[in-house]
């Protein structure tokens, strides 16, 4: 069961939404984000990392780099370029990405069930990543990226939504990166019925992505005493069937010590190991790139036997039988001899990365599922970290949840 709510969005006028619409914060670099935001006053780049309008050398953690979000936030909307509906709706977000389309829900979605763990979340949080989140929140007293939520898909309600998208949009463009943004408005009283009543009866909700926005507005929900629209945060809920999984590599900076031929020797007691292309087919292989070539990695049979679904993942069973034993990675999460790479990058990514030095291997990973995600927090357990990477990304300043 999940409560939701139909909200006022703070969203961009029509005509300026190709321009407002950012890549999430935190997939770009400082770098990457002031050259996407240049010539654009209007990207929202400006206010999820507002320190590119600042000189390069400003802590993105400073003061003043929240206040100039806040700064860049209410200017747009004084200007009319970002416009807060009269009326309380839900709205849809439809994405086409190459041949795959997906078509989510915008809502409200409780912090209280965030917090009793009726809306699960599959990893852990850094302390320091949830506190810049909750200073830009209350800085701009507002929700601004979406939480990246998911659902087991129901067919009365998928048709449901199918008949609404067949009507005219409210925005639609694609980006630069070649993904469509596509979004309508619910607001008719049956409409929210309708979604609230759904909802209300079709089980669990998981975050898929979104784990330290999620984290952030719970506590100014806590901190707030649930003032306001405090209790509630920005989220975009998708079927489980139309989500598409991107693995997450690795690529790993040193041998610790082991020369190539050492390290392929350790690894024969662990996989069958064969000459393979770059990306495994199936799950439990792994492929390696190592001294300018590929081999294909199969986990040996004895391995596989006897394990829960936490553990028989294949970032679980990497880091359990390769990275911690062999390679002295005991912490993923905080060591600085392993780089995560997103699958949208490709293989490609891993090759330069290795063939410049940076890397001494990398690893090419199958995709976790949405099914083994949905397991593993239904069972209350972790994944390991960066072991799933979404796409398309959901863009930014699409909609906004003022918290006033």
């Amino acid at each position: 069961m999940a409560t939701l709510n139909p909200f006022c969005a703070l969203r961009p006028a029509p005509e300026l939404a190709a321009r407002i619409a950012a890549p999430p914060y935190d997939v770009v670099s400082a770098d990457e984000a002031r050259d996407l935001a240049a010539g654009n006053p209007l990207c929202f780049l400006r206010v999820g990392r507002p320190e590119i309008d600042l000189p390069p050398a400003t802590d993105p953690h400073a003061p003043e780099v929240y206040e100039k979000g806040a700064e860049n936030f209410q200017a747009m909307q004084a200007q009319g370029s970002l416009r807060r509906d009269a009326l309380p709706g839900f709205y849809l977000y439809r994405q086409i990405m190459d041949a795959h389309v997906q078509v989510g829900l915008v809502a409200a979605a409780s912090c209280q069930e965030y917090l009793e763990g009726s809306i699960k979340k599959h990893e852990l949080t850094r302390v320091d990543k949830e506190d810049d989140r909750v200073r830009h929140i209350e800085c701009l007293n507002s929700q601004t990226g979406p939480v990246f939520l998911t659902y087991r898909g129901q067919k009365s309600f998928d048709d449901f939504i199918a008949a609404r998208i067949a009507s005219s949009p409210d925005t639609d463009f694609v980006a630069a990166d070649g993904v469509r943004h596509t979004t309508w408005t619910l607001a008719a009283p049956g409409e929210i019925a309708r979604v609230r009543a759904t909802f209300a009866g079709i089980g669990p909700v998981y975050i898929a992505d979104g784990h330290h926005r999620s984290a952030a507005a719970a506590r100014v929900f806590k901190a707030r005493g649930g003032r306001g629209a405090s209790g509630q945060f920005l989220a975009v809920l998708f079927p489980h069937d139309q989500l598409r999984i991107l693995p997450y590599n690795r690529a790993v900076k040193d041998l610790h010590g082991l020369c190539a031929a050492a390290f392929l020797k350790k690894l024969e007691a662990v996989f069958e190991v064969a000459p393979g292309a770059a990306q495994p087919q199936e799950a439990h292989t792994l492929c390696l790139y190592i001294e300018g070539h590929w081999r294909a990695l199969r986990f040996r049979r004895q391995l596989l036997q006897g394990t829960d679904a936490l553990e028989s993942l294949d970032v679980s069973l990497l880091q359990r039988h390769v990275l911690a034993p062999m390679l002295g990675i005991d912490d993923p999460r905080t060591s600085t001899r392993i780089e995560f790479v997103g699958g949208i990058r490709g293989t490609s990514f891993l090759e330069q990365r290795v063939d410049s030095g940076a890397a001494a291997c990398a690893f090419s990973l199958f995709p976790t599922s949405i099914l083994e995600l949905m397991r593993i927090a239904d069972e209350g357990a972790i994944m390991p970290p960066k072991s799933t990477w979404f796409e398309p990304k959901l863009r930014d300043g699409l909609f906004c949840h003022m918290l006033d």
